[in-house]
């Protein structure tokens, strides 16, 4: 894990509130397409009010940092919280502070 990239990855508000939307993807996506355990689709994120393209930028960086997992199914990609390496995060910022 690489402690610098993760944080620049959470840098940006928007990216923190994408994490914590899908940390209850059933609470702040109810009206999915698809199953929750596949993820949710970058559509559905434009609810924060960004464009469709700023809104990929901003999850392939999650998923550069390794805290979003992606899945392709049909002519969608579908994102979810990559939970174990959000715990080592953690665990490598409680060791490093």
């Amino acid at each position: 894990m690489n402690l610098d990239e993760t944080l620049k990855a959470l840098a940006h508000p928007a990216r923190i509130e994408m994490l914590v939307w899908l940390k209850q993807p059933e609470i702040h996506f109810p009206d999915r397409p698809h199953p929750m355990e596949m993820g949710v689709s970058a559509g559905q994120f434009e609810r924060c009010g960004l464009s469709q393209s700023t809104v990929s930028a901003h999850l392939t960086t999650l998923q550069r940092a390794g805290l979003v997992l992606s899945t392709r199914v049909g002519q969608w990609v579908l994102y979810r919280r990559n939970e174990e390496a959000i715990g080592k995060f953690l665990a490598a910022l409680n060791t490093a502070l």
